[in-house]
């Protein structure tokens, strides 16, 4: 089977690439990769680039490729800059995919696209309402929106996965600065929040759902949630990375309303949500169409990613 990986620099890419079962692998990519096992071109992902040597006998498109947060952003317009990659862009490679015969478009979209925060206790589902909040999120559920057109006009077989925050081995942003923080024995005011439940997953179990979905019959045309289906606490998940660290967790219990008055106060209302908010998913639908569980547990991914920072000395 041949199969066509965008993003393979990222940190999903670079995972997906050394597993994804292929005897003809080729990847979409603006910097170039050395490896004897893929077929590299080059591409952008916008709407007027063309991709058809790219598609050539490929018969499912993995679309990991996209615009992500970008901090201290400097552009004009940030939604047409997101909509530019993640909506645009991705319906013009769908587009053309479809036209040189891809039987299976697998988009990597965002749990962003349900919202940034559910009810403690009612996780989201795959058909909820759907609540972009930000720039980001609308513009991949603005790409959902045109991909299921195009299936619907094409044919092309389409499945979408929404993924929480993913880690592992090499993530970045704020997993990784937790991690450091927790690492050197830094205390931390996060003791206090442990009423509410966050989903994650692990790049590990992520990987393993987008492999079920290259050819599992009964994934075309659905959206999927993924978690490692345990739902943390902030305090738990500080804990189990102290725990994974083998260092001792040293957290301070402060009342997360205070949290939220700071975060008021400075005008940054989504970091408080992000601290003490819940973001559970619902993985039910998935489990039971796909017969898919996730194959790793949360303990173990954690403790993949506590060695591998170790074994970086902390730099991620």
């Amino acid at each position: 089977m041949s199969i066509l990986i965008t993003g393979v620099t990222g940190f999903l890419g670079q995972a997906l690439i050394n597993k994804v079962p292929s005897n003809n692998l080729k990847v979409l990519s603006r910097k170039p990769l050395e490896s004897e096992n893929l077929n590299y071109y080059y591409g952008v992902i916008d709407k007027q680039s063309v991709y058809q040597d790219a598609l050539i006998d490929v018969e499912v498109v993995i679309h990991c490729a996209a615009r992500v947060h970008v901090m201290n952003d400097a552009v004009s317009s940030p939604l047409e800059a997101f909509r530019n990659v993640n909506t645009y862009g991705t319906l013009n490679l769908a587009q053309q995919a479809a036209e040189t015969g891809v039987k299976r478009f697998i988009f990597i979209s965002s749990i962003k696209v349900n919202g940034e925060s559910s009810e403690l206790g009612f996780p989201f589902k795959p058909d909820d309402k759907f609540m972009p909040a930000d720039p980001y999120a609308l513009s991949k559920y603005e790409a959902e929106v045109g991909l299921r057109k195009i299936a619907t006009e094409t044919g092309m077989e389409v499945v979408i996965i929404r993924p929480p925050l993913v880690y592992g081995p090499g993530v970045k942003a704020n997993f990784a600065s937790m991690m450091k923080w927790v690492h050197k024995g830094i205390p931390l005011p996060l003791g206090g929040i442990k009423n509410n439940l966050r989903s994650l997953v692990s790049v590990d179990n992520l990987v393993d759902l987008i492999i079920t979905c290259i050819d599992h019959p009964k994934a075309a045309n659905h959206t999927f949630l993924v978690s490692d289906d345990q739902d943390l606490s902030t305090t738990d998940l500080l804990q189990n990375m102290a725990l994974a660290l083998n260092v001792k967790s040293k957290l301070i219990s402060i009342a997360p309303s205070w949290f939220v008055l700071a975060a008021k106060l400075i005008a940054k209302p989504a970091i408080s949500v992000r601290l003490c908010g819940s973001l559970q998913l619902d993985i039910s639908k998935t489990k039971e169409l796909l017969n898919w569980k996730p194959p790793y547990s949360a303990a173990e991914c954690m403790k993949k990613t506590a060695d591998a920072f170790i074994q970086s000395n902390g730099d991620f």
